[in-house]
């Protein structure tokens, strides 16, 4: 999609930009995401919206042409994480987070669960975001990613989710996964609630293959304004 304002190379980055939609209620995130569709790919479904509206916000969002990001971090025993990853594949979810902290063989449960929903409609195969290190959390041994990673491979996830700040390690120890980044700022914005946090500059530069732009974009005055700055200091 080219809209008056964006060049070919601003539209070409949609595909690698998540607007994360952290609202309480359907109606003004999609409003959000009709006004911003421009700039954004990828809409990021959490456990605000989720609650708020369920599955209708995961469907509503695909029929306007939104891959969704299905940001649950679902974290429970193997068989409730295998149907609840189902039924978010069944729903059209293009991403969905699944909490390493479960171990191996829940994390596997989700994965497949998650292939096997989408596939059973005949939806191409999604692709499972193994939570690593919270991006809120400053006080995590150094160890712990690199063990995360390799959970998420031996369970076959198709990408993590991670700091910016933890990139570069990530793409040294898994080349091949797909790797979001939450909680980016661009220069000068207030980090709010995040602990470890990049530029949507340097997430990129690192390796990141999916950026999650939330309040920076979302809570300023004009977000579309907003977006389309963002977009071009990507460029």
């Amino acid at each position: 999609m080219t809209t008056s304002g964006t060049t070919a190379t601003e539209t070409d980055l949609r595909g690698h930009l998540a607007l994360a939609l952290d609202l309480d209620d359907l109606v003004p995130a999609l409003r959000l995401a009709r006004e911003l569709q421009p700039w954004f790919g990828v809409a990021k479904v959490g456990l605000e919206l989720f609650s708020a509206a369920g599955p209708e916000a995961v469907t509503t969002l695909v029929d306007l042409g939104y891959e969704v990001f299905l940001d649950l971090k679902l974290h429970d025993i193997p068989t409730t994480v295998e149907r609840a990853a189902r039924v978010a594949g069944a729903l059209g979810a293009r991403y969905l987070t699944i909490h390493t902290m479960g171990g191996p063989v829940m994390l596997r449960a989700g994965v497949e669960g998650f292939a096997a929903g989408a596939a059973a409609v005949g939806l191409p195969a999604p692709t499972a975001l193994a939570v690593t290190v919270l991006t809120s959390d400053n006080d995590a041994p150094e160890h712990i990613l690199p063990r995360r990673v390799a959970l998420a491979i031996e369970a076959g996830a198709g990408g993590v989710i991670c700091a910016g700040t933890d990139v570069s390690l990530v793409r040294q120890l898994a080349p091949r996964l797909t790797v979001v980044v939450p909680g980016t700022r661009p220069p000068g914005a207030a980090h709010h609630d995040q602990a470890r946090v990049t530029t949507p500059e340097e997430a990129l530069a690192a390796g990141a293959d999916v950026l999650v732009i939330g309040r920076a974009v979302t809570a300023a005055a004009d977000p579309a304004k907003a977006a389309e700055a963002l977009t071009a200091s990507l460029s």
